[in-house]
């Protein structure tokens, strides 16, 4: 009769301290998983933008990136300084490894005018 009792307690023990493990489990498969998971950022610049630009190893610079990006790019020399006239009108995506890295670049690309949409 003592047997029972003391196999149901050890029973009850035993399930209590699974369910307790269980959310610890949960959570660091959800680490796990977010650690995986890439960061998403979307853009797009419809109109044309103009970045004036005074030195050429910085429009080279610039320009390389914004075609790097899949956008159409134009080149004008005047007046002593570069114009780098830029527009992507369709939506592209660059997926990222961290989220410090996607809001590097979303805010870049908010500084040169574009729209942006970042996802998890």
């Amino acid at each position: 009769m003592l047997t029972r009792p003391l196999s149901l307690g050890l029973l009850l023990s035993a399930s209590v301290l699974l369910f307790a493990a269980a959310p610890s489990a949960v959570a660091a498969a959800q680490q796990t998983e977010q650690k995986e998971q890439k960061e998403e950022v979307r853009y797009r610049c419809v109109d044309w933008k103009t970045k004036h630009i005074h030195k050429a190893d910085q429009a080279d610079k610039i320009a390389k990136t914004l075609k790097d990006l899949k956008c159409e790019v134009k080149r004008e020399e005047h007046d002593g300084h570069i114009d780098l006239k830029y527009r992507c009108p369709d939506w592209r995506k660059m997926t990222l490894k961290t989220h410090a890295d996607a809001h590097k670049w979303e805010n870049w690309l908010k500084q040169y005018g574009f729209e942006t949409e970042h996802h998890h």
